[in-house]
């Protein structure tokens, strides 16, 4: 669906901007997203490779 892929856009440029956020847009407070949070506190990088990994998976 065309509206599927500009979601899945949107979210990965959520996710590269403020990790966490992309991550509960997706899954709400699921484990994913503590464990994003998580890394985005030991480091803005790590946060941003496991959110858009967690997306697009």
């Amino acid at each position: 669906m065309a509206g599927d892929g500009a979601a899945t856009c949107i979210d990965i440029l959520l996710a590269i901007i403020l990790p966490p956020l992309g991550v509960f847009l997706k899954y709400g407070c699921q484990v994913e997203f503590w464990i994003c949070l998580v890394l985005t506190l030991f480091g803005y990088i790590p946060g941003i490779i496991y959110a858009v990994y967690s997306i697009t998976k």
